[in-house]
């Protein structure tokens, strides 16, 4: 369990605090909004109406006793950017905040943002990599060069084990889970015998799962 302080009670700050607590942090939500405040309150034990754009504050909120704080304002990127450099002046331990376009994540990396996202870019790029191809249910980029996929079997898969079809060699890519429906079936071993509508958890360059996901497409037809 963390401690975690959410500034800025726009959609994703909602979003994102609610989803800490569910998972079972301790979670603090800030807004200047008295109004959103107290619409939220029912949900989260501590709030706080106050604007982080000031340094005291800040200060009464004693950032450093939290593991994370998230600056989810909405947009008013030179209020994140002061509230960013504030919980790091007042000794926050580590700070993510909110950016839209790359030159903000300098500004804010420069103020010390330990980390920085961009929910509309990530967004926008796994909706392109999804809808690309037909077979792709999902996709999380893990670096430069790899990323892990969600993509349907080839018909030919079915009845067959992961072994015997030497996914590895033949497609270029590591299966590391296999999804049917709800269920999900980690670390399969060799000798897993692949059922109708299973789907793979697979880690490779774009292009072999690009590939993959083609074939299964085209044998679909």
């Amino acid at each position: 369990m963390k401690s975690i302080l959410v500034v800025g009670m726009g959609i994703l700050g909602r979003h994102l605090a609610r989803k800490m607590q569910a998972m079972g942090n301790d979670v603090m939500i800030v807004d200047e909004n008295e109004e959103v405040i107290q619409e939220l309150s029912p949900e989260f034990s501590d709030c706080f109406v106050g604007d982080c754009t000031n340094e005291g504050v800040v200060r009464s909120l004693g950032v450093n006793n939290f593991d994370c704080c998230f600056v989810t304002v909405d947009g008013d990127f030179y209020a994140t950017l002061e509230i960013t450099s504030i919980l790091k002046e007042m000794g926050a331990n580590y700070v993510v905040s909110k950016a839209s376009r790359s030159r903000q994540a300098k500004f804010l990396k420069n103020v010390g943002a330990d980390e920085v996202f961009y929910p509309e870019k990530e967004i926008a790029e796994k909706l392109a990599v999804r809808y690309n191809a037909n077979n792709i249910f999902d996709y999380m980029e893990l670096t430069s060069e790899y990323s892990m996929y969600e993509i349907a079997i080839l018909p030919e898969w079915v009845g067959k084990t992961i072994l015997e079809l030497n996914v590895r060699q033949r497609y270029g890519v590591n299966i590391i889970a296999i999804k049917n429906g709800n269920n999900l079936n980690p670390s399969p071993y060799g000798n897993y015998v692949f059922q109708e509508d299973d789907h793979v958890m697979v880690i490779g360059h774009a292009a072999e799962a690009f590939d993959l996901s083609t074939k299964a497409t085209k044998k679909a037809d």
